[in-house]
């Protein structure tokens, strides 16, 4: 067997590992839920935390997805995969906290700051290095709040495009469906974020493309 079947047979697996948990739910067993959180908890602050930017939102984002799942779990009705039902449930209110969260800062006047909190596991930390030198980590620093800042100049809609895209693997379709929007318009939205991110990020790559050219990036 190889590891694509493998993977498909896992999937199915936990698929329908899912769909009991959810009938004994429905049935009235809570600890049934309290495995389906368990089960999918981390793929979806991952989701949060890169849609976010910070862990409080991440976590506040994690809480109200299964607790809506819960609530509106008699509308489940096992039609779909559990998992991508309840991504979908995190990705909108990822949105939705987003659009509140640039209210409040609009409100308070102030520049936005970026939460440290939890950056030790900053998925937008892509080099690698097994002992980095003083300068290499500069450079990363430098490349993650560049991205993080590119981030955040995208639309609600172009950042969840992206990363539900381009981190998280989803399918035009499934991203469509969380926007609210046709395959069209959600392939046009994911095009805008990569050319607005490689624009932002073109200065600091091609400084590092002259620094290895003439050797002295560390």
């Amino acid at each position: 067997m190889n590891r694509m079947q493998q993977s498909v047979d896992s999937t199915q697996a936990i698929a329908e590992s899912d769909a009991v948990a959810v009938e004994r739910t429905l049935a009235g067993d809570r600890d049934a839920y309290r495995v389906l959180v368990e089960r999918h908890s981390h793929n979806i602050f991952r989701l949060a935390y890169r849609m976010t930017g910070n862990r409080h939102d991440a976590e506040e984002v994690v809480q109200e997805a299964f607790l809506r799942g819960y609530q509106k779990l008699g509308q489940f009705a096992a039609r779909s995969n559990f998992g991508t039902w309840v991504y979908r449930i995190a990705a909108n209110y990822a949105i939705d906290r987003m659009r509140q969260r640039q209210k409040e800062e609009a409100r308070r006047e102030m520049p936005r700051t970026q939460d440290g909190d939890g950056m030790e596991n900053d998925p937008l930390t892509r080099v690698k290095d097994e002992a980095p030198t003083p300068e290499r980590l500069t450079q990363s620093i430098e490349l993650r709040k560049q991205m993080e800042q590119a981030l955040a100049a995208l639309t609600e809609a172009e950042r969840t495009a992206f990363v539900m895209r381009h981190w998280e693997g989803c399918g035009i379709e499934e991203i469509a469906a969380v926007l609210k929007s046709s395959s069209n318009a959600t392939k046009n939205t994911v095009f805008r974020a990569v050319q607005k991110l490689r624009h932002a990020l073109q200065p600091i790559v091609e400084t590092r493309a002259q620094a290895r050219a003439m050797g002295t990036e560390s």
